[in-house]
């Protein structure tokens, strides 16, 4: 997950939301290193740090632009829809398998399109599912898993996001359709792209929250979806909004509107030093706590030694929104700061309902071809894979993977890997590059299996 010219500035650097923060001045972890038990954050001046405002998009206009557009469409119409295979382990090349974790191994993995598997322009970044939304894994009557990418800003500058919706009804089928997440404009009378790279998204219930972009204008942090408003376009062009003979998003057939976002209280984040506002990495939802939260962290790069919060916030009775107090404030229920470095996913899961959380954080170290390092943290210390053969012992997570969902009624943990790279590691704008994306899924008790 990244953020500003992280790319442009280390061509081999994973895109990401360049943020953060912490609370006091600890040692700092050099990459690689035992990065010791979590650290609490009970300073009320620190926590006020994460402190956000709620905004909702007023129904009426919401109501007009669908008015506008038509009828909503469902997640199976789009499902339906699908037009790009992915492309199961036995099809896929070898750096893409090669990106696979070492220990504990892929359960199931797939990988993109040909187009997709190799584009520069898009870069894959995080994942959310029908696991998530419903304690059932359903929705309706589908598994659906949802992978946000967004644009690469060393080869564009337009800095939008898409989401592949993928069916997933069939382990050995599946297939994906393309969404644009838009922001509507003029009371509904038009809309504007997302600006965000999608590091980080929950589908909780009937609603998506998505991470936003330092650079989109509205200094938000959380974008909200509706899961039950999706509209269709009706004119195919490289415009987004609304066009002479209808409405066009960019050649995607799907869009879905924003209706509602979260902006943090204490002004714009500042992704320079951890003592700032912090801006989103990743987030994930983790339904073991009580209530349900969502878990954000923010990032730094692995090659820094940066500490780095991680601090969740609880859903309230309004389904899929975050709870806030009387002054309409949303508070972080609980924070952190960590050691490890190179964040680009969290992941907190209790054993018990209500229990202490475990929290898997994903150090994703540059470079084509090194695998990275996925810890365990409580605050009681840290564990990681046990020898796996790597050039660090315990490196043995995916290569250069990105924010990670848990399943609850499988027990799975899925992440993505980014990479697209030429032989000399290098990003290149040709098809000739060499794929280095996948899909995974590892049984979360296998991750527990494998710490030393």
């Amino acid at each position: 997950m990244r953020r500003n010219g992280l790319r442009a500035a280390v061509a081999t650097a994973c895109l990401a939301v360049a943020m953060s923060t912490a609370p006091t001045g600890t040692a700092e972890a050099a990459p690689g290193d035992d990065p010791g038990a979590l650290t609490a954050i009970t300073s009320s001046s620190e926590l006020s740090k994460l402190r956000l405002v709620e905004h909702r998009v007023p129904t009426a206009s919401l109501d007009n632009l669908t008015n506008e557009m038509g009828t909503s469409r469902g997640i199976d119409q789009v499902l339906a829809s699908a037009n790009h295979m992915m492309r199961n382990t036995a099809s896929c090349y070898s750096t893409e398998t090669a990106a696979l974790p070492v220990e504990p191994s892929a359960e199931s993995s797939y990988c993109w399109d040909t187009g997709d598997a190799v584009t520069q322009d898009w870069l894959p970044q995080s994942v959310t599912s029908s696991g998530d939304a419903d304690d059932d894994g359903v929705w309706g009557t589908n598994k659906v898993i949802l992978s946000g990418w967004g644009q690469n800003e060393a080869t564009t500058t337009d800095h939008m996001g898409r989401i592949a919706f993928i069916d997933a009804n069939d382990p050995g089928n599946f297939r994906y359709r393309w969404v644009l997440p838009v922001v509507p404009l003029g009371g509904g009378t038009d809309y504007r792209a997302l600006k965000t790279h999608l590091g980080g998204m929950v589908w909780y219930q009937d609603k998506l929250i998505v991470t936003s972009w330092q650079k989109d204008s509205d200094d938000n942090m959380l974008y909200v979806f509706d899961m039950k408003r999706i509209l269709q376009t009706t004119v195919s062009s490289p415009a987004i909004g609304k066009v002479t003979g209808g409405w066009s998003a960019g050649g995607y057939q799907y869009v879905m509107p924003a209706i509602g976002s979260y902006s943090l209280a204490g002004g714009a984040c500042n992704p320079t030093n951890d003592d700032s506002l912090p801006c989103f990495g990743s987030i994930s939802l983790d339904r073991s706590s009580v209530p349900d939260s969502l878990v954000a962290t923010e990032w730094f790069s692995s090659g820094g030694t940066q500490p780095a919060r991680i601090w969740r916030y609880d859903f309230g009775s309004d389904p899929g929104y975050l709870a806030t107090d009387g002054s309409g404030h949303v508070n972080a229920s609980q924070a952190y700061e960590t050691k490890a470095v190179g964040l680009q996913g969290v992941l907190s899961h209790s054993a018990t309902s209500g229990g202490t959380p475990n929290f898997y954080v994903d150090d994703a170290r540059g470079g084509v071809g090194r695998h990275g390092i996925l810890w365990r943290q409580n605050t009681g210390g840290a564990k990681a894979a046990a020898d796996c053969g790597q050039d660090i012992t315990y490196a043995c997570w995916g290569q250069h993977t990105e924010s990670m969902s848990y399943w609850s009624s499988t027990g799975r943990l899925w992440t993505l890997t980014e990479w697209a790279a030429d032989s000399s590691g290098h990003w290149t704008g040709t098809d000739s590059a060499i794929p280095q994306r996948t899909l995974f899924s590892v049984p979360l008790s296998s991750v527990d299996g494998s710490l030393s």
